[in-house]
């Protein structure tokens, strides 16, 4: 069973807030009979989209192929976070690649997220500064202190402030936790409308796009001078270099990358607009996410709606009643808002790894390959589509520098890693409820 269909019509957005707030793009036409190109990017989404978008500036041509809509996938599905950092902690990183290495890798994620923002501003999509962290043991608070100390002294980033129970209950109106900080420098957006502003400017330079676009099978050059092949169901693009931007909806494109790369699901609510309401939820417009394992997040939208992301599942299918699986940690962090009406309930599929750090990759001698951001990827996914399309000119460094802390294989690889993985986060979510 194939993820791209399993949860999903065919070429349509899933009934997110998002996708009803958006007017979608006018559909770019699927890719038919034989084409050429410089590079095919095989998948829509930021990192897709980043790679053909830089590499059409570039003055290359560039075949993006979407098996369904540009920003279909995790893209434009997501709790619109744009953090700091890499989805590590830098003593994480530094214990896992030396001082040096996890500076490097802090300040690669800050350029993420500057591009990240220089692509909202060109797209005309708002970006709000402000990212809490909720902590929910004391430890941990003492954890969030000792970070900010260090992010400030070793890293020369001060935008992250810690706060006592007080200060954060002040900003995030919930009784359930400790204390933890916030990062003035991260902030949020509006998911889709990035992933459709990003398609815009890529098309706008002259990269090729075509949607609902399904790749079935690439036949990778093998030794200098021969071209690649990628099939789709109706044709096929020739071309010289490919890059993979599929995600979690990679499937069986490359078993190399998916032996190491976990498709999980994800889902979030939408509640009605809470008008007066959303004070006694948030104070400002920040995002929030918490120090569970499966992580809370959440935010206001615009119209005031908490827009509300929990609970997760390692299936192809998403649950019958996704309103009901988020509404129980919802009302958790906010049993002010028991019985709320929920208006939207969405699900989607990202990737995670075995080290949490995503995978950059060469599956093939002329083929690049980005994925598995871990619930970290709005910044960092359209770095990854830039560092491919620098790579694919002969500048590699920084594609190198993710490479170098390439994760694990699963478990298992490709075949075992499903039952493997659903055991262990059946612990951590059973730790999760007894407060561990």
């Amino acid at each position: 069973m194939n993820l791209l269909f399993s949860n999903d019509r065919r070429g349509k957005y899933p009934p997110s807030l998002y996708a009803g707030q958006n007017p979608p793009l006018p559909p770019f036409a699927p890719q038919r009979g034989e084409d050429r190109a410089d590079v095919v990017v095989v998948g829509g989404g930021y990192t897709g989209l980043s790679a053909a978008l830089h590499l059409a500036r570039a003055g290359r041509r560039v075949v993006l192929l979407e098996a369904h809509r540009v920003g279909f996938g995790a893209s434009g599905r997501n709790g619109g976070q744009v953090g700091s950092g890499q989805r590590l902690e830098v003593d994480d990183l530094e214990r896992m690649a030396g001082r040096e290495a996890a500076r490097r890798l802090w300040d690669m994620a800050e350029d993420a997220k500057t591009l990240t923002r220089a692509l909202a501003a060109e797209s005309g999509v708002a970006f709000h500064p402000g990212i809490a962290h909720a902590a929910r043991t004391v430890a941990e608070v003492v954890h969030a202190r000792a970070n900010s100390e260090r992010l400030a002294r070793d890293y020369g980033y001060d935008e992250v402030q810690p706060l006592d129970r007080e200060e954060l209950r002040a900003l995030v109106k919930s009784p359930l936790y400790r204390g933890g900080d916030i990062d003035r420098g991260a902030g949020h957006l509006d998911p889709l409308a990035l992933a459709l502003g990003i398609a815009r400017l890529a098309a706008q330079a002259g990269a090729v796009i075509h949607e609902t676009s399904h790749v079935h099978h690439i036949t990778h050059a093998r030794r200098a001078g021969e071209k690649s092949i990628v099939q789709t169901g109706t044709g096929r693009v020739i071309c010289d270099q490919v890059i993979l931007a599929a995600n979690g909806y990679l499937g069986h494109l490359d078993m190399g990358v998916a032996a190491r790369v976990m498709p999980i699901n994800n889902f979030v609510v939408a509640t009605e607009p809470l008008g007066a309401r959303a004070d006694d939820i948030l104070a400002g417009n920040i995002a929030v996410h918490d120090t569970r394992f499966v992580v809370n997040y959440w935010r206001l939208s615009d119209d005031r709606r908490l827009i509300f992301g929990g609970g997760e599942n390692v299936s192809y299918r998403f649950p019958r009643d996704i309103a009901a699986k988020v509404r129980r940690p919802l009302e958790q962090v906010y049993p002010q808002l028991r019985g709320v009406p929920i208006t939207h309930a969405w699900g989607g599929t990202l990737a995670i790894t075995m080290n949490r750090m995503p995978l950059f990759a060469r599956p093939a001698p002329n083929c690049l390959s980005a994925s598995g951001y871990s619930g970290h990827g709005v910044a960092l996914a359209n770095l990854a589509g830039r560092l491919m399309a620098q790579a694919v000119m002969g500048q590699s460094e920084g594609f190198d520098a993710m490479a170098a802390l390439s994760p694990r294989p699963f478990p298992g690889g490709a075949a075992l890693r499903w039952p493997l993985l659903v055991a262990g986060m059946g612990w951590y979510s059973l730790r999760d409820r007894l407060g561990f």
